[in-house]
């Protein structure tokens, strides 16, 4: 029962906060209503000027006829792109707040669809106005935003102002159930006095409606804005095909980089020790007639270096691909990482089936930097890392106990994990504040083997 009363709490918590997030998208509605209305009034005055100047009626002063001639076309060619582009940078800014709020308020994120902004030739500087105008109304994202603000006034604001309409009736019936209600609440509370107690019931069911459906009202209204304020189908395959670019250039960069590090292992470790065994042993083996001792320990000594030789190899094929990954897959992999960390590791995988090896390594390293990272940088004493695979998706979750403030920008391990991850179109979130926790969320699109058919 407990159970029960916590989730209807935050349910009703998370309704709440739902109808008033509903209050703010009605508010953002109206300056792009009036934004809107003022550019089509501005465009509809220089054309009337424009008519009147050229076909005013015989009794119009020449005078007027005159200053119309001159200040509307002045008007036209300056003022009115002025002022257009102004307008549509100020809708462009409101489409955009709509989008941030719609990716944290209702769980629909929408990426922005605009095209990157020209410049002059040779200079890094703004464009001029004629080219931003110009840059604006052919992009086709401009038009889309035009038709958000319509269909966001005439259809949209219902789904987000509905939750606030019947949670305000439901609040007066409760507050008021003694009155007849007024022109606002209407028919549902009217009555004597003496129907308190069915307003006071009618108020409770109102504000219960109001409150528990404004979370899916919200993000249907999420997923509405999303039609129109997102990409369309051309603009995605363009960011499609410049992120694979991009993502194709770093990987290949990485690789590289990749393989010089294993030469230069293999130079300065592996190679020198086993050049090193071999004139330890040519000397033994000059030396085993005449001086059968100095043989022995030059030979121990070579024993020592064939040892070390074969650590240096190991380890630099754990940090190519290590042994276990390959042999037990990537839950295990991670629990023997945790083995040899100094930090108290708890780890919690469902998985059903293994991810591609690609994906696996992948996941592999970028967990053991972030292992690295949080018991270096963090000074973190506990990590809890949790596997899971839904949607289609590889979801790793890393969470640390430590002094956090980890940011993407100040260092080389985390954009080396994104970097890792965008090869497979894999996503890197992190929520890091000063202080701590550090949650880092990673999420690799790919398909599941069956455990019956997954070997290495």
């Amino acid at each position: 029962m407990s159970g029960t009363t916590g989730t209807l709490l935050a349910r009703g918590r998370a309704g709440i906060l739902a109808v008033g997030r509903g209050v703010v998208f009605c508010g953002l509605m109206l300056p792009g209503i009036g934004l809107l209305a003022f550019g089509l009034i501005l465009l509809a005055g220089v054309a009337i000027g424009l008519g009147f100047a050229l076909t005013g009626p015989s009794w119009e002063p020449g005078y007027v006829r005159f200053s119309l001639l001159v200040l509307m076309p002045f008007a036209a060619v300056v003022i009115v792109p002025w002022l257009a582009s102004g307008v549509i940078a100020r809708i462009r800014n409101l489409a955009d707040m709509t989008r941030q709020l719609s990716g944290q308020w209702c769980g629909v994120p929408i990426a922005q669809p605009y095209r990157p902004r020209p410049a002059r030739p040779g200079t890094p500087a703004r464009p001029g106005m004629p080219a931003r105008l110009l840059w604006q109304l052919t992009d086709r994202a401009t038009w889309r935003d035009m038709a958000w603000v319509i269909a966001n006034a005439s259809v949209g604001w219902i789904m987000v102002a509905a939750p606030v309409v019947l949670t305000v009736i439901g609040l007066i019936g409760i507050v008021r159930p003694g009155t007849s209600g007024g022109p606002l609440v209407g028919g549902p509370f009217a009555g004597s006095p003496s129907d308190g107690v069915k307003r006071l019931l009618l108020g409770v069911l109102f504000l219960t409606a109001g409150i528990f459906s404004a979370p899916p009202l919200l993000r249907g209204y999420g997923m509405f804005a999303r039609s129109l304020l997102g990409p369309s189908g051309s603009t995605e395959l363009e960011r499609r095909v410049q992120h694979l670019s991009q993502t194709r250039t770093e990987t290949i960069d990485t690789g590289a980089a990749e393989i010089r590090r294993i030469e230069r292992d293999l130079h300065d470790g592996a190679q020198a020790r086993l050049v090193a065994m071999g004139m330890t042993l040519d000397a033994a083996g000059h030396l085993i007639d005449d001086d059968p001792k100095a043989a022995r320990a030059l030979l121990i000594e070579a024993r020592d270096n064939s040892a070390k030789a074969l650590s240096d190899l190991r380890n630099l094929v754990r940090g190519i691909h290590p042994p276990v990954l390959a042999d037990r897959g990537l839950a295990d992999a991670i629990r023997a990482l945790a083995l040899d960390s100094p930090m108290r590791t708890y780890l919690a995988s469902d998985l059903d089936g293994r991810p591609p090896a690609p994906v696996e390594s992948a996941a592999y390293f970028a967990v053991s930097e972030l292992l690295a990272n949080a018991a270096k940088h963090a000074k973190a004493g506990q990590v809890w890392v949790d596997i899971r695979h839904a949607d289609g998706m590889l979801k790793i979750g890393v969470t640390d106990d430590g002094r956090g403030g980890a940011d993407p920008g100040h260092g080389t391990g985390l954009r080396g994990i994104e970097r890792r991850l965008a090869a497979f179109d894999g996503v890197l979130a992190i929520n890091s504040p000063p202080g701590g926790p550090t949650a880092v969320t990673m999420e690799i699109p790919c398909v599941l083997s069956s455990p019956k058919t997954s070997f290495s």
